[in-house]
């Protein structure tokens, strides 16, 4: 099994003083800690997409290419670029691009993202949100299989034998699909055979088995064979020294960033309980000791009926820099062995 990082870029002030850290300052620190990673083992760092003023990964091509530069085997990856409210020509450009740049270490994650702030931005209709997507995908994947594209669609002008560079080092460069809890979504990836990235960020992972059944069946029904269609997990997570260090040091950025998520969206604040629940052996939260956390995405993986790669997204909890380069030196030194023999 891959194990990797998974970051927004989140905003962040220092915890001593209660003074917000410069954005300057924010992405050197994000720069250490893909470096960090590369050096401890971990196999995949991924960058997010949002438009938010709390998040400073509006351009995740541009960090990953200056990640590349300071990383030698890592896989360098988007979680997720916003498809919907892209221009897949210039996606693809860009990550073909960074795939030269890293000499071959680019991915991407494509979905539709969780919040809808990139849609008046860039002038489209929510309306069109799925839409936007399918028809966006398509034009990608064209794009990966194709030098020259002919190419019809409603939102973006047609193309007509358009030649479309640079190429990139992987042929093809790999495209994952990322998704949350929609049944189409899960059958589109299977029918089209790109792998799956499934964000479970709350309730119980194994609930979402149905979903990659789902998945898997659309696939062998399609004609893709079981080793192509990829499952990876991304899910909120933080590694300590032990288990109650790693929820003490955890909770109370948690708390915050999710209750002020959750004004937006109506859900409740957050409790201790709930926490407690999503910490405990079936919830989505990966927070605990190394061997805690190895055995607990042990047993995800089996309810799950075998993944592939996990990612842990840890900077959303105002953690400082410190202790997030001590979570990624657990990840890759105790955590990442414990589970190379699985998926």
């Amino acid at each position: 099994m891959q194990v990797g990082i998974d970051s927004f870029a989140a905003s962040s002030f220092d915890i001593g003083t209660n003074i917000a850290i410069s954005s300057m300052d924010l992405l050197s620190q994000l720069l250490d800690r893909i470096e960090h990673a590369d050096k401890v083992g971990l196999d995949v760092f991924g960058i997010g997409e949002h438009y938010r003023k709390e998040f400073l990964d509006s351009a995740p091509a541009i960090i990953l290419a200056a990640a590349a530069a300071r990383t030698s085997r890592i896989v360098l990856t988007s979680a997720v670029t916003v498809l919907s409210a892209a221009d897949p020509v210039r996606v693809f450009q860009s990550f073909a691009t960074l795939d030269l740049i890293s000499k071959g270490r680019a991915e991407m994650v494509v979905g539709r993202g969780s919040f809808t702030e990139s849609f008046p931005l860039f002038g489209l209709k929510l309306q069109d949100y799925d839409q936007l997507f399918t028809e966006k995908l398509d034009l990608l994947l064209h794009i990966r299989e194709q030098e020259t594209v002919t190419w019809t669609g409603k939102f973006r002008p047609a193309l007509t034998n358009q030649a479309i560079y640079p190429r990139p080092v992987q042929t093809p460069i790999p495209i994952w699909l990322g998704v949350g809890g929609t049944p189409e979504s899960f059958a589109r990836a299977g029918m089209l055979g790109l792998p799956l990235m499934v964000a479970i960020i709350g309730g119980e992972t194994h609930r979402f088995r149905p979903l990659i059944d789902l998945y898997r069946e659309a696939g062998r029904r399609a004609g893709h064979a079981p080793e192509k269609l990829q499952v990876g997990l991304h899910s909120l997570g933080y590694v300590a020294p032990s288990t109650q260090q790693a929820h003490e040091e955890y909770y109370p950025g948690y708390a915050e960033a999710f209750t002020r998520i959750g004004r937006e969206r109506g859900w409740p604040p957050v409790t201790r309980a709930q926490f407690n629940a999503l910490a405990g052996p079936t919830g989505a939260l990966l927070i605990g000791s190394p061997s805690e956390v190895a055995q607990k995405i042990t047993k995800h993986s089996e309810a799950l009926g075998g993944i592939n790669r996990v990612t842990f997204q840890m900077d959303n909890a105002n953690l400082p820099h410190h202790k997030l380069m001590q979570a990624i030196e657990l990840l890759g030194t105790e955590v990442s062995p414990l589970l190379k023999d699985i998926g």
